[in-house]
């Protein structure tokens, strides 16, 4: 208990960091991200408004920020009935979405979502579900704007780990991201227009 607190506390504290605004700051281009319609400081936006070696920067650090807690705690502690994992892999997308060092006022927290579960390793399974369920609402049955897939995408997710067999703390510490992730995209600053389904293949 003591040890998942601390690497919980210290995976928020990562999780705090927008590495978006320090790389824009660096690149001399932060006030861009502000040109976004979502305000967003997230790994999309890096790459959009301030460039790809900013973009690419804060998306290694995005995923880091996630694995490293995760992973190190994993190190010492069991991955099965272990129900302190939860907090520890929810703790960094908590930082991210709502960062202490930001007035609370964060990211949406994809790829530190896909950092915290790629810390699983060599457990596969939660990162697997999730990335197909974005590819399959990009490219199968497409979902937009990407609010809305973003929504479908963790939500889906989250209902195919309960139904896969997903280690029980892993499924909680996921619901846990995926409440966090849908509170961040509701009080986004973003306009919400019509959601549209389409295949593919239709224009």
């Amino acid at each position: 208990m003591y040890r998942a607190a601390v690497y919980g506390i210290l995976g928020y504290l990562s999780g705090s960091i927008l590495y978006a605004n320090v790389f824009g700051g660096l690149f001399g281009k932060r006030d861009r991200l502000e040109q976004s319609a979502d305000k967003n400081p997230g790994t999309a936006n890096a790459f959009l408004y301030c460039g790809f070696w900013c973009g690419l920067l804060t998306l290694l650090c995005d995923l880091l920020k996630g694995f490293l807690p995760v992973f190190l705690y994993l190190r010492t502690a069991p991955l099965q009935r272990n129900w302190w994992l939860a907090p520890v892999l929810a703790g960094p997308v908590i930082g991210h979405c709502f960062p202490v060092f930001y007035r609370f006022q964060g990211g949406k927290g994809i790829a530190v979502t896909f950092g915290c579960l790629l810390g699983l390793l060599p457990y596969r399974a939660p990162a697997a579900f999730l990335a197909a369920m974005f590819v399959f609402f990009s490219l199968g049955l497409r979902v937009t704007p990407h609010y809305y897939r973003t929504l479908v995408s963790y939500l889906t997710a989250l209902a195919v780990m309960w139904a896969g067999g997903v280690y029980p703390a892993v499924r909680m510490g996921f619901m846990c991201i995926t409440g966090v992730v849908c509170l961040r995209l509701h009080l986004s600053r973003e306009e919400k227009k019509k959601p549209q389904i389409r295949l593919l293949w239709m224009h």
